[in-house]
């Protein structure tokens, strides 16, 4: 799966609008949601500053008390066809699977992300990152289980890809299926510092906002 053509749109606007722990602190605005999740240190900001090309965007949830929130990008995509707009929310989720944090806080941090999954939104799909150069951990296993369970659209993001070459690619794409249970499930290898991937997940997320 290579970027050989040009994407079907272009982000044009990305900023900041908030951060959450709890329903009522998501945004106001109504508009159809596509979030991110992964382990810790799975590459996500990289990914969303690779996507989106605005290389600061993800670094917002940095900032002193905001480093384990939800938080919602506004984004806008300009279809290159016809040069239509559309806004869409891009939601980045707290990493799981922290192996220095204290079960305490693993549990909170549990609980808000499981209420933003259950609670009635435009949530399109899920993009759930897992590192490429190794075979999926538990708990990559239980967050794909449990987003089937709770019939929530997935679709898999193997980072870092541009650390491996393309025989082992397709080995460890093979490794990361088997591990999940669904031999024909779609995963899309995805290298930040290459921006290989890109094209295709911004077709992706274009096909999401008109469908």
């Amino acid at each position: 799966m290579t970027d050989t053509n040009k994407a079907s749109i272009n982000i044009t606007k990305a900023e900041y609008i908030a951060s959450a722990v709890e329903p009522r602190q998501f945004p106001e605005e109504k508009l159809r949601q596509i979030a991110f999740i992964g382990r810790s240190n799975v590459g996500k900001s990289s990914l969303i500053n690779s996507l989106t090309r605005f290389h600061n965007l993800a670094r917002v949830s940095r900032e002193p008390g905001k480093t384990q929130t939800i938080n919602f990008f506004k984004l806008t995509a300009k279809y290159y066809e016809d040069e239509s707009i559309k806004d869409f929310y891009l939601v980045d989720l707290p990493g799981y699977g922290y192996a220095k944090t204290g079960q305490a806080n693993r549990k909170k941090w549990a609980s808000f992300i499981e209420k933003y999954f259950l609670f009635p939104q435009d949530l399109y799909c899920v993009c759930q990152l897992i590192d490429i150069r190794h075979d999926p951990m538990p708990s990559d296993i239980n967050m794909f289980n449990w987003l089937l369970k709770h019939e929530i659209p997935v679709f898999v993001i193997a980072t870092k890809a541009d650390k491996l070459g393309k025989n082992s690619i397709s080995k460890n794409i093979s490794c990361i299926k088997k591990a999940l249970k669904v031999p024909e499930l779609t995963i899309l290898p995805y290298s930040s510092v290459k921006n290989e991937g890109r094209s295709y997940l911004l077709d992706f997320i274009g096909h999401a906002l008109v469908e």
